[in-house]
């Protein structure tokens, strides 16, 4: 019997054993997979790790019933790190920038985990932030998973009850967005209960915005934090909470899921693994580690790594060994006893060995984490020991784990090896980083979805928060005011173009034009929602970050597309009212 632990709240969940199929064993299956991974979490965001401020006894649990890694490590933001989890190579190889605007797609050719374990003829399932591309065939359901259910972007406005992508139709979300990505999961292993199944959890907070139900929000708003981050004055106190807030209820839900597989009779043969995206987004005690999000120091690119097998993998280790995102794929696959099947070669290396306690000799390695900022490529590498920054300063880790001094004179040669390394790794990927140019494909699936994320706002049109992920265009108010998007149509033929707007008045003319195709519609009808999610909100969450309306489809008309890229091009014949329309989507529908 388990518990789901979460102070002060405690529920238990009998064992069962039922819903086997005739005549078969469980353990005599491939072992399910859970894969559990949390945004913008730092290392010191849990209670194993030594944070005595919040407590996570579920994702705890994890470590005391298998295995710690002390020394995994990710990207500095998030969609990087996902798109190496994916597939098991540096983000870098796949056509991963950045975050927003398409740069955070993963290259259509790039082999992912999902494949790999549908092609051994596991169900496969995301159900969370997937944040590698949001059409087809970027798409979750056209890289392996079965099902999806969350959404494709990297930022979301709003936690309870909002817009969801549920296998490419849109749909309403149901409570709090943990909570529903959990439900929708264990769904999922209940229906493929007498079948091996792949399950990643991909959550998206504690990103920003700082949301959370009132019942945890209510253990921390008040709390006087134990423990602060190694500048104290640069900590903001009530964000802290919040996120401490946020990591609780994730540890309620991974909670959950532990019940659930117990429930099922699975919890002996599946493999559960958890991990974080990225360090901190604040400064708050993560072990006086420098940096956090965004940075390639240590505190940006540390991660926890909980594995857990019953039987499997033996309980209470805790390995010293460095490893990284890169890692999990050949992990997993050879857990699994199935094969990798990537055409490209991985970069990461099977820790299979490390977590069955094995005596074996490993070799050091070199551990590569690029971010790119303001246009400048940052690189970083970890050995066992040392870690090399974007200025070529050597630290010790293991006697400075904060990098407080440069140990370059102390072990020039090491200085020196890991510059040479760092200068040959960048000039061997640096042209998969350069400008975007990929234009977003169209015609891939009946239904392709434009966000307003993936456009380009001309004249006087705006973006509804600085952060194009989740924004809608705003203030398009003149005849001489534009928006396009560069798309590429795979396939010709007749097409619907809809947006999903939002206008106080209707009557404005809009028209849509790509190569030599056009298309007149009217805003037929008023619709003036208002603008919400900061009632939510924890804590402010910034001009950066757009609120969310909900917004209403209006086909515009249908016709004949050609096989092409272009600008796909939205502009207004006349103006009725004050404003044409604000825009979250513009969608085309193959017919």
């Amino acid at each position: 019997m388990r518990a789901i632990l979460a102070f002060p709240i405690l529920a238990t969940v009998a064992l069962l054993c039922s819903g086997c199929s005739s005549g078969e064993r469980r353990s005599e299956r491939p072992p399910n997979v859970v894969v559990i991974l949390a945004d913008d979490q730092g290392w010191g965001d849990l209670s194993v790790h030594g944070n005595t401020n919040l407590s996570t006894p579920n994702i705890d649990s994890l470590a005391h019933e298998g295995a710690m890694f002390e020394h995994f490590y990710v990207n500095s933001v998030c969609a990087p790190t996902r798109a190496e989890f994916l597939t098991g190579r540096y983000h870098a190889r796949g056509g991963v920038r950045g975050v927003s605007t398409g740069q955070e797609r993963l290259n259509a050719d790039e082999h992912t985990i999902a494949q790999t374990f549908q092609a051994a003829g596991y169900a496969t399932g995301a159900f969370g932030k997937w944040h590698n591309g949001t059409q087809h065939p970027y798409h979750p359901n056209a890289r392996g998973f079965e099902e999806f259910y969350g959404f494709t972007e990297g930022h979301w406005g709003h936690y309870f009850d909002y817009e969801l992508d549920h296998n490419g139709e849109l749909v309403r979300g149901e409570g709090y967005v943990i909570d529903d990505f959990t439900n929708k999961a264990m769904e999922f292993m209940e229906q493929n209960r007498d079948r091996s199944f792949f399950a990643y959890l991909p959550y998206n907070t504690p990103h920003s915005p700082m949301q959370v139900p009132d019942e945890y929000w209510q253990r921390f708003e008040s709390k006087e934090l134990a423990m602060r981050h190694r500048d104290p004055e640069s900590e903001d106190v009530p964000k802290t909470r919040a996120a401490l807030a946020m990591v609780e209820n994730i540890d309620w839900n991974v909670g959950r899921v532990l019940a659930k597989l117990d429930e099922l009779g699975l919890a002996e043969n599946t493999v559960v693994l958890y991990f974080s995206d990225n360090g901190p987004n604040s400064w708050r005690w993560n072990a006086g580690m420098k940096g956090r999000k965004g940075s390639v120091d240590e505190g940006g690119l540390r991660s926890p790594l909980l594995v857990r097998w019953p039987g499997q993998i033996p309980a209470g280790q805790r390995i010293s060994r460095v490893a990284g995102a890169i890692d999990l794929l050949p992990t997993l696959s050879e857990l699994a006893g199935i094969d990798v099947g990537a055409p490209k070669p991985l970069d990461g290396r099977s820790l299979v060995p490390l977590l069955r306690g094995q005596d074996v000799q490993w070799e050091d390695r070199l551990l590569f984490s690029l971010r790119k900022a303001r246009g400048q490529l940052q690189l970083s590498i970890r050995t066992q020991r040392f870690r090399l920054d974007p200025e070529g300063r050597l630290f010790d880790i293991e006697n400075d784990p904060g990098q407080h001094s440069d140990a370059a004179d102390q072990f020039p040669e090491e200085a020196e090896r890991l510059r040479a390394a760092a200068k040959e790794w960048l000039a061997e990927v640096s042209p998969n980083v350069g400008p975007d140019d990929r234009p977003f494909p169209v015609g891939h699936a009946p239904m392709t979805l434009l966000p307003a994320r993936d456009g380009v706002p001309h004249g006087g049109v705006e973006r509804s928060g600085r952060a194009p992920n989740c924004s809608y265009f705003t203030n398009w108010k003149s005849t001489s005011d534009s928006i396009t998007w560069d798309i590429e149509v795979a396939e010709p033929g007749e097409y619907e173009l809809a947006i999903y707007y939002a206008a106080p008045t209707a009557g404005s003319t809009i028209e849509a034009s790509f190569e030599d195709v056009t298309i007149h519609g009217q805003v037929i009808e008023a619709h003036d929602p208002p603008a919400y999610g900061s009632e939510a909100d924890r804590v402010w969450r910034g001009l950066g970050e757009s609120l969310v309306k909900d917004f209403r489809m209006q086909s515009l008309g249908t016709a004949d597309f050609p096989a092409a890229r272009g600008a796909l091009t939205l502009r207004a014949l006349d103006v009725a009212g004050e404003q044409v329309a604000e825009i979250r989507y513009a969608v085309l529908n193959r017919l």
